[in-house]
């Protein structure tokens, strides 16, 4: 069965990205060599999408690595959203509502990964206790403001454990 993990990469200060949702910061450090995002690309089944994500910035615009892992991922996405466009896509699914997101996603992964991308489906996965895992790659770059990798205002901590055999800032949520 198929496991839910969030993945970005993050600036040193804790930003999946910059005010407004700039994401041009970006640009620079995803041309990196990268075995474990190369790894994880070769895992994912299904995206998991935000509609702030889907439709925001991409430090890629306008070039052949626009879209999810530089324009690499071609497969199945599904978006998180309300206010699905009127002439959607036909390579995406819309859904409104997380439990149908997660089921329909899961489906489409099999054994493999669904890759959420977006700060607030993440945390919507882990208040209903979904998430199973959270993979964060760190940017050499302090952003000081934007959109946080987790963001839960008076929540309360949330335990993960380092995922065994893998790569630093790879764990296990733990419920």
């Amino acid at each position: 069965m198929a496991k839910l993990l969030y993945s970005a990469t993050m600036s040193l200060d804790g930003y999946i990205a910059g005010p407004g949702g700039d994401m041009s910061w970006l640009t620079e450090h995803a041309a990196e060599e990268n075995p474990t995002a190369d790894r994880l690309l070769a895992g994912v089944g299904a995206i998991l999408a935000g509609n702030g994500t889907f439709g925001g910035d991409d430090p890629n615009r306008g070039t052949d690595s626009e879209g999810a892992f530089g324009g690499q991922y071609h497969g199945p996405v599904f978006v998180l959203t309300h206010r699905p466009p009127a002439d959607p896509p036909t390579d995406v699914t819309f859904v409104g509502d997380l439990p149908s997101a997660i089921e329909q996603s899961k489906q489409a992964a099999g054994d493999r990964y669904v890759n959420i991308l977006g700060a607030d489906v993440a945390r919507q996965c882990i208040e209903a206790g979904l998430l199973d895992e959270i993979l964060m790659f760190v940017a050499p770059v302090l952003l000081g403001d934007g959109v946080r990798m987790f963001d839960r205002p008076g929540g309360t901590n949330v335990r993960l454990e380092p995922v065994a055999g893998e790569v630093e800032h790879w764990y296990r949520v733990v419920y």
